[in-house]
């Protein structure tokens, strides 16, 4: 889930990642197995269940590009995963640990992330945690908030979307949620993310807000969250947690804010030019196009020149016949370009 994305978004940022989780083992978890290796995700540490069915997310999307979720999961592979079952090792060799509620809902699971939580700090690891609420997976919302305030406990980069701070703190005034988590958690850095609105980044008592991204028409926004907390990462990687500027934070935010735009928007755009080398037949017409559109005028200017300017002197009938086919002739390619013009236009 979000965590996956999270990592596949730091490998196209250049970052090493692996994942630690769950999957059945059918033709879902394949897939997923497969999807997640293409991005470059180690998947060492991806367990694959013989018993339990992978878990499945349907996402319904909105007009306005807002979405909702509806899980199939009862139970799903990755509610399966044990404490024994955990890399510590994986853990103790990388430099960040990121994870979220998502793996917390359930027993047997949430006892393997705690786990994984405590080999990451002991090893000193940067601990990061975006709550990522879902509540149709929580049979009771008080758990899911005992398993964000568990999150927030132990990290020390936390980001947060504005509807789980409503959640949290029951006010839409992010400001003071964001003062509540520094008074009670003292994380070093809040990140709040609020759609349209932008984003804000709390730090030792300062605050630096960017503008959002806005494009015309959203489409789509899954996933958006998630590239922005990658690219968060990504910057706390390469800029450490000490001594962040205002202009740091500023640059972080527009960095994350201008990723996760493009990160939904290219999902609706046109492909990008494959890398194997091969050229889309569209392009490959190009230069018949461009050869057509002067073969389209030149038998027109030729029509003109014969019966206009040439026909009335030429005296012998058999040029006349000759210049009568020639023309037939001019009319019958011209057709023919026409029609594999349009032919061309929509392969």
């Amino acid at each position: 889930g979000a965590p996956c994305n999270v990592l596949a978004m730091l490998n196209r940022l250049g970052k090493k990642t692996a994942f630690i989780g769950k999957v059945g083992n059918d033709m879902f978890g394949k897939q997923l197995k497969a999807a997640v290796e293409e991005c470059g995700i180690d998947t060492r540490n991806l367990v694959m269940d013989d018993e339990i069915h992978t878990t499945l997310a349907f996402v319904h999307t909105y007009p306005d590009g807002d979405r909702d979720f509806s899980f199939y999961r009862n139970p799903g592979a990755d509610m399966m995963l044990t404490k024994d079952e955990v890399d510590a090792d994986l853990i103790r060799n990388s430099r960040i640990f990121h994870f979220g509620t998502l793996s917390s809902t359930h027993e047997g699971v949430r006892e393997a992330t705690r786990y994984a939580l405590d080999v990451a700090k002991e090893a000193g690891c940067i601990i990061t945690f975006d709550p990522n609420l879902r509540p149709p997976l929580w049979k009771d919302l008080n758990d899911a908030r005992k398993e964000i305030e568990y999150g927030m406990e132990r990290c020390d980069v936390l980001k947060i979307s504005d509807n789980e701070v409503e959640f949290l703190f029951d006010t839409a005034d992010y400001d003071k949620g964001a003062a509540l988590i520094e008074e009670k958690y003292h994380i070093p850095l809040v990140l709040i993310t609020m759609g349209k609105d932008g984003s804000r980044a709390y730090y030792r008592g300062r605050k630096v807000e960017a503008a959002p991204f806005l494009q015309e028409k959203t489409i789509e926004t899954t996933g958006a969250g998630d590239t922005f907390c990658a690219s968060t990462l990504n910057y706390v990687l390469e800029h450490g947690l000490e001594d962040l500027t205002d202009e740091n934070l500023a640059e972080l935010l527009t960095f994350a804010g201008g990723e996760s735009t493009q990160s939904y928007e290219a999902r609706f755009s046109p492909p990008a030019p494959p890398l194997s080398g091969h050229v889309p037949r569209k392009q490959r017409f190009a230069p018949i196009r461009q050869l057509l559109c002067v073969l389209h005028i030149f038998p027109v200017i030729s029509y003109i020149f014969i019966n206009v300017l040439s026909y009335k002197n030429l005296q012998p009938i058999s040029l006349r016949i000759l210049y009568l086919h020639i023309i037939f002739v001019f009319d019958i390619f011209t057709f023919n370009i026409f029609a594999f013009d349009i032919f061309t236009l929509n392969i």
